[in-house]
């Protein structure tokens, strides 16, 4: 994934029982935000920034999906616990995972794992890729995101 591909053929389920052709969701905006696991602390921070901004993002048209390996039920309960007004994508088989090159071997607590690396990108109403982000730190995040958007 570069800036300029397409938003990529597949199929994915989402929270509220949903089920996303990704390539669909051409004809506005969207943000597609990939973190590690649910319920931890910079990926529940991640996502209340997310929220918090989330009517801005709105005003501009703009869509956004958070993505993990969790399963449905875990993204469901991580909603409810804090609010999130978008949906949360599960990518169990890691095929979205795949698609945008975000899991690599990371080092937790001195061991090797692969896991995914925090990263965001931004599709214009094409559906096109304008903008990625990735081994994103929190803080501020999402400003530059919305930041981002703003300026297509």
């Amino acid at each position: 994934m570069k800036p300029g591909d397409s938003l990529p053929k597949l199929s994915v389920a989402a929270t509220g029982d949903q089920q996303i052709d990704l390539s669909s969701l051409a004809g506005k905006p969207v943000v597609i935000y990939f973190y590690p696991k649910d319920n931890t602390p910079g990926c529940t921070q991640e996502g209340q920034d997310f929220r918090d901004l989330y009517p801005e993002f709105q005003k501009k048209g703009c869509a956004i999906y958070g993505v993990s390996r969790d399963s449905l039920r875990s993204h469901e309960n991580f909603i409810d616990k804090y609010s999130f007004p978008f949906a949360l994508i599960s990518d169990t088989d890691e095929a979205m995972c795949k698609a945008f090159d975000v899991i690599h071997e990371k080092n937790m607590y001195g061991k090797k794992v692969m896991g995914i690396v925090r990263s965001t990108f931004l599709f214009d109403a094409s559906g096109k890729l304008a903008r990625e982000w990735r081994k994103v730190s929190v803080n501020g995040h999402a400003s530059e995101v919305l930041e981002a958007l703003e300026a297509l």
